[in-house]
């Protein structure tokens, strides 16, 4: 548990000291239950368990400590829906959520989706990849981290 004021404490001291580490640019996977975290991590990116906890919780915690980036077109990227998936109109209320999470911190950019390979080449590449206990179909989300204005920092 994080005892420290003003830190979420659901944000372990592992999760803390990679959202520290990481610059900008850099990216963080939320991973749902289903993602090959530890096979992807296997490529680079560092593994840090999160099992007992949900993406959303997780997503506010993060967000009141990372600045996103502002310099890209959207700094937070979900996985598409597969072609059967799209076809039956299958529903992603968990994007609904990270969208709301998102606008709370001034972000109004669309989730960018990418296609499902693609994601997992993306996520071999990131800082760092979250697994967490999420459940929810298409939980899956990166997050790009951005910079601290200089009038911020003095």
């Amino acid at each position: 548990m994080v005892v420290l004021k003003g830190v979420p404490s659901v944000l372990s001291p592992e999760l803390l000291y990679a959202l520290a580490k990481m610059g900008h640019g850099d990216e963080l996977v939320l991973a749902d239950a289903n993602f090959p975290a530890s096979s992807i991590c296997a490529c680079g990116p560092k593994e840090i368990r999160a099992d007992g906890l949900r993406i959303p919780q997780l997503l506010e915690a993060i967000l009141k400590l990372l600045p996103l980036d502002t310099y890209v077109p959207s700094p937070a990227a979900v996985m598409d829906l597969v072609d059967s998936d799209k076809q039956r109109c299958v529903a992603v209320p968990a994007w609904d959520t990270y969208t709301q999470l998102l606008a709370q911190v001034g972000c109004q950019s669309p989730l960018e989706k990418v296609e499902r390979f693609d994601f997992y080449e993306r996520a071999k590449k990131a800082y760092a990849v979250v697994a967490t206990g999420e459940t929810a179909l298409y939980g899956n989300i990166i997050l790009k981290k951005g910079v601290i204005p200089a009038e911020l920092l003095q």
